[in-house]
């Protein structure tokens, strides 16, 4: 069963950056793609950015191109979302999951990590 595991949230100014990581375990890592959702109050599950199992493919939010990069390192099976230039509109509970390449789904979620942008 897999099992994703986030870390690396918390309170930054506006302009400042934090490291998002996922630790995935319970599978074979380079099977799955890998994406990072955020879900601010009030709102619906925004989906930020995805990235195949050998990091050939990745998708970024408009709203977070050239700000957030998705990476990955499968000998680690750990997955990364670094967060430049953050914004008060960033501020959400973000989630890792993993999707099976042979699936259309995200079926796999983490416990979310909080972000908070303010000063």
């Amino acid at each position: 069963q897999v099992q994703l595991v986030e870390s690396g949230g918390g309170l930054v100014q506006p302009g400042g950056s934090l490291r998002l990581s996922c630790a995935f375990s319970g599978g074979t890592f380079t099977f799955y793609s890998m994406g990072w959702f955020r879900q601010a109050p009030g709102k619906g599950r925004e989906r930020v950015a995805t990235i195949s199992g050998n990091a050939g493919s990745r998708y970024y939010a408009d709203s977070v191109k050239g700000r957030f990069t998705i990476s990955r390192d499968n000998a680690k099976n750990t997955v990364y979302l670094q967060m430049n230039g953050l914004k008060p509109e960033d501020t959400a509970v973000y989630y890792c999951a993993a999707r099976r390449a042979v699936s259309s789904e995200y079926a796999d979620w983490g416990q979310g990590t909080q972000v908070t942008v303010s000063s």
